[in-house]
């Protein structure tokens, strides 16, 4: 189904030296489109180490994107992985949503080629396990982690959707796996465009569709993994009492059962929080996946 890398599907590699690193641009040809993705230089060999997307959001830039996962990169070496940020065709993405008007969708591009290349070509550049691959990602990249899992369940080991909902069944373009895959959704109770208790999403001027809630979306992936009663809930320490964010964790977690956890930024819109890191919330949540 992927396209075995090689050579002549690279359209160039470009260093790039940062405060934070060298940066390494790199491309592949998916489809007679040239997929663009960056990662930082792996500060160690990296041999054997897990391979995490970091996937921006629609419209979004992935180097732009890059500082907030800033903490995250800093862990690399140390716990041997190798951040990747692929970039959406012309900064958008062909996730499940239906509805969405966005070029990427309207051509039906190629999404699951791509992200599949892009495996191979860490293996055989760094030699990653391909058995400890994650998608994470924000909104649009959300949206993209959730059809990582929906449409690929047996190449990512688990996936963290952040601010995102999954698409309704009327507005679901993908043919869903019904595979239970670990599951880490963060979402805020205040977002404006992905609606907390579900209902029509816009972003930059676009309309997506309708969304599921949180708890909908949340109990998709729990039914899947064979959950039922009420989960675990418990409030995460707060490191700044004088705002009004607070973070609620709801989990479902049982020996050979997949791991599905959703965080609950109360007062949260659709953006980054100083109170929580999403992307080392979501290293955490990977890391236990390997145990």
């Amino acid at each position: 189904m992927f396209i075995k890398v090689a050579s002549t599907c690279l359209l160039l590699v470009i260093t790039l030296v940062s405060a934070q690193g060298q940066v390494i641009t790199d491309s592949l040809l998916i489809d007679d489109h040239y997929r663009v993705f960056y990662f930082k230089k792996p500060g160690s060999n990296g041999k054997n180490g897990s391979l995490v997307f970091a996937i921006h959001g629609s419209g979004g830039d992935p180097l732009n994107f890059m500082k907030n996962a800033a903490k995250l990169e800093d862990r690399s070496v140390l716990d041997n992985f190798i951040l990747v940020y692929p970039k959406g065709y012309k900064s958008f993405w062909n996730e499940c949503r239906k509805a969405s008007t966005v070029e990427a969708n309207q051509i039906n591009i190629n999404e699951e080629k791509f992200f599949g290349a892009m495996i191979t070509y860490f293996k055989e550049n760094y030699g990653i396990n391909e058995k400890q691959v994650f998608a994470s990602g924000f909104s649009g990249g959300g949206q993209m982690a959730y059809k990582m899992a929906i449409t690929m369940p047996g190449t990512f080991r688990a996936i963290c959707a952040m601010v995102a909902n999954m698409p309704t069944p009327d507005n679901m373009d993908c043919v869903e796996s019904k595979v239970a895959v670990p599951t880490l959704i963060i979402n805020g109770a205040a977002d404006p465009v992905n609606p907390h208790i579900g209902g029509e999403m816009k972003s930059a001027g676009l309309t997506l569709g309708t969304v599921q809630s949180t708890e909908q979306s949340f109990t998709y992936w729990s039914k899947l993994a064979g959950y039922r009663g009420s989960p675990k809930k418990e409030t995460l320490s707060d490191p700044d009492t004088n705002n009004q964010i607070t973070v609620d964790k709801y989990s479902y977690k049982q020996r050979k059962r997949p791991e599905v956890t959703l965080l609950v930024v109360n007062n949260g819109k659709h953006e980054f929080q100083k109170d929580i890191d999403f992307f080392t919330e979501a290293w955490s949540f990977f890391k236990r996946q390997m145990k």
